[in-house]
């Protein structure tokens, strides 16, 4: 963002992007093995939301700043098909393995096109539909956050370099959590419960990014962050199967 700083600017980007992971990892462990309803169930998955909007607005940061496009979609690409299965195998509830759906960076992948889209395609009926195209795909093809993390990307592309544009996106961005989470039978306490882990995303972005990668050590944050979905969800999956 331009036009103004953090408020309490403590914290990097690998800094959150280290603390997304953790929340995922609680959210992923609440989904798999604690018992549904349950009360610390919802909190952590409630906690675990936090990362996917955390995701797609450092998306949409990289985007703008990498070097080679075709290098980022690549990667999206490549780690898309590596999670899978790990991404299948956790979550295959009382089964050793069937399809669940495409992973979260498979959906990445989708916002990463989404992204070029907008950029390379000049406004006007064309552009929207193609956009729009690219959204209901992550539905058609089921996706973990469809719907959500597109929108959320259009939302934070749209907010980028305005601290009020970025509030009023993780806003909405609130509210379109909780409208799908209610249309999905979710119930109200469960719903406000999970759009209040957006809107953590959303302080973290707001008023504790100082806007700066970590110093040292940023080759090993850049590859952890990848290799840590797929693996995480390996052993979580591999842990699941055994107790079968």
């Amino acid at each position: 963002m331009d036009e103004q700083a953090a408020r309490w600017p403590v914290l990097n980007r690998d800094q959150i992007k280290y603390i997304a992971m953790f929340t995922m990892l609680l959210n992923h462990i609440a989904n798999i093995f604690m018992e549904p309803g349950g009360f610390w169930t919802q909190v952590l998955m409630d906690i675990g939301y936090f990362t996917a909007p955390v995701m797609c607005w450092f998306l949409v940061e990289g985007y703008g700043y990498t070097h080679s496009k075709r290098q980022y979609a690549l990667r999206l690409a490549g780690f898309a098909a590596l999670s899978e299965l790990p991404f299948c195998l956790a979550f295959s509830h009382g089964a050793a393995l069937q399809f669940y759906g495409m992973n979260m960076i498979f959906t990445l992948l989708i916002c990463f096109c989404i992204l070029e889209v907008r950029q390379r395609m000049r406004p006007g009926p064309v552009r929207n539909t193609a956009l729009a195209g690219l959204v209901l795909l992550t539905v058609v093809i089921p996706s973990d956050w469809a719907l959500m993390a597109p929108c959320y990307t259009l939302l934070f592309a749209w907010a980028k370099g305005s601290r009020r544009r970025t509030a009023q996106a993780f806003g909405w961005a609130m509210v379109l959590f909780a409208a799908v989470s209610l249309l999905s039978q979710l119930g109200l306490l469960a719903s406000l419960g999970g759009a209040l882990g957006v809107g953590l995303a959303g302080f973290a972005i707001l008023f504790l990014y100082n806007g700066k990668r970590a110093e040292k050590g940023r080759r090993f944050s850049q590859w952890f962050f990848y290799l840590f979905y797929p693996v995480h969800l390996l052993i979580l999956g591999l842990i699941r199967v055994a107790l079968l």
